[in-house]
């Protein structure tokens, strides 16, 4: 019975294979086609540089705000725990 599924599986994976194979001779001829757009000239993508983005800043929250959340999660919790222990008696 194992042999089968070991069958199924490998009979998937190589038609997962082709079907990818069918993709990326598809993406190669677009690459080629905008390559052709462009003149012939090639991009050097090692070459460009990108200028190092800053992190974004770290939004604060007020004091009443993380209470609110605390409260809020609590009440989560809480009522988890509930409906946790009702299952466990019934």
């Amino acid at each position: 019975m194992a042999r089968s599924k070991s069958v199924q599986n490998e009979t998937l994976l190589s038609a997962a294979l082709e079907g990818l194979q069918l993709q990326r001779k598809r993406i190669d001829e677009q690459i080629a086609q905008v390559r052709a757009l462009l003149g012939g000239r090639r991009v050097k993508s090692a070459t460009v540089s990108v200028p190092a983005a800053k992190s974004p800043r770290k939004r604060q929250l007020s004091e009443a705000a993380r209470k609110r959340i605390a409260a809020a999660q609590k009440r989560r919790w809480a009522e988890y725990r509930k409906k946790s222990s009702g299952k466990q008696q019934a």
